[in-house]
């Protein structure tokens, strides 16, 4: 057929056939059986279904757009409600590091917030999964406040006994040698030496631990030969603050919790427990005029302690945490569940709630 649809006459075929044997030069190359077949099939066939990996650009939706994004407000609403650890472990990254904490400048109204469960301590992150994390290091994070005349004392020797009484917190608490154990022999220098009764309790307590003697009241120690620290950093929170006391003295309050990171002693050991330790010591910076005492020291007017994962009615002078495996094994507390990161109430108040002789279960380590 013609493009018109006309019959080509048979002679006109046969003509055709000859000129195009001969090598007519207008005759039309006629192309293979195989070109006529592909040429057929290309131009019979319909159009090919795009391929699944081609590119094309996407088409504009109308009205769908904000109600999908309302969906997705709403979910994050929801789980910023029901984990919020969980929210705030995503956006500090893997690292688990989070803005820290501004100094504590009064009691908090309430426990720090829970962290997720998934949030193990290792070797390069110690404090990861406890509110620690975002506490400040050693005396570095313990504020002074501003110095003021008071008692017998001028502005700067007020100055002068905060950051002696601060001093003290370092060398009983923080002290690298003293926290292997060592005796603690700084900061006893910095205790008037004619208190006598607190000098007969230093010398039984080191001699002869127990529950009324116990250097732990003041002091922090592992025995080396069982743990040792993880890192250089110990965390603490708390605050110090001052009045006048009696006979004009300037009586200073500490009010700390200190948070020990450990592992076992054997070499190799990668499992990380925490010990904390709340103490709270006061001291009175007397008149000599009225008052025996040596020149830069203090004498104690009362100090106590509530420690967890420390040891329970074990009175070797040493902290004696536990790890998992003891944990598992060992009669949890028989006093009620406390929080040791809580320091929204006083340590008198957390005495009483844990019945002051039993041990408490800890609600986080």
């Amino acid at each position: 057929m013609g493009k018109g649809g006309e019959s080509i006459s048979d002679e006109e075929w046969e003509r055709f056939l000859r000129e195009a044997e001969a090598g007519s030069k207008d005759a039309p190359e006629e192309p293979s059986a195989r070109a006529r077949m592909v040429a057929g099939r290309l131009r019979d066939a319909p159009a090919e279904p795009e391929p699944w990996r081609s590119h094309q650009p996407p088409r504009r939706r109308r009205g769908k757009g904000w109600y999908v994004i309302g969906l997705l407000v709403a979910a994050a609403l929801l789980v910023v409600a029901l984990a919020p650890g969980q929210v705030v472990g995503w956006f500090a990254g893997e690292s688990g590091e989070r803005a820290p904490l501004a100094a504590e400048s009064q009691r908090p109204d309430g426990p720090p917030p829970t962290e997720p469960a998934t949030q193990q301590p290792t070797l390069k992150q110690p404090f990861r999964g406890s509110p620690a994390a975002r506490w400040g290091d050693g005396t570095a994070a313990l504020a002074l406040p501003e110095a003021r005349a008071t008692g017998w004392m001028s502005k700067a020797q007020v100055a002068e006994a905060l950051e002696k009484s601060r001093d003290f917190l370092a060398e009983s608490s923080l002290d690298r040698g003293v926290l292997r154990g060592e005796r603690p022999k700084k900061a006893i220098a910095l205790i008037n030496p004619h208190q006598k009764d607190v000098r007969d309790f230093l010398a039984t307590a080191f001699r002869s631990p127990s529950r009324e003697n116990d250097p732990l009241l003041l002091f922090s120690r592992f025995e080396s030969s069982e743990v040792r620290l993880v890192g250089d950093v110990v965390k603490t929170r708390g605050r110090i603050t001052y009045r006048e006391g009696k006979r004009g003295a300037v009586e200073v309050t500490t009010d700390v919790t200190y948070v020990y990171p450990v592992v076992r002693a054997e070499a190799g050991s990668d499992e990380v427990a925490r010990t904390i330790v709340r103490r709270e010591v006061v001291m009175s910076w007397d008149d000599p005029a009225k008052i025996i005492t040596e020149p830069g020291t203090f004498s104690l007017v009362s100090y106590k302690v509530d420690t967890t994962n420390g040891g329970c009615d074990t009175f070797t002078g040493y902290l004696t945490p536990e790890f998992a495996a003891e944990r598992a094994t060992s009669p949890s507390g028989e006093g009620p569940a406390l929080d040791p990161y809580d320091r929204s109430t006083s340590l008198d108040e957390r005495i009483r709630k844990s019945d002051g002789e039993r041990c408490a279960t800890a609600s986080r380590w």
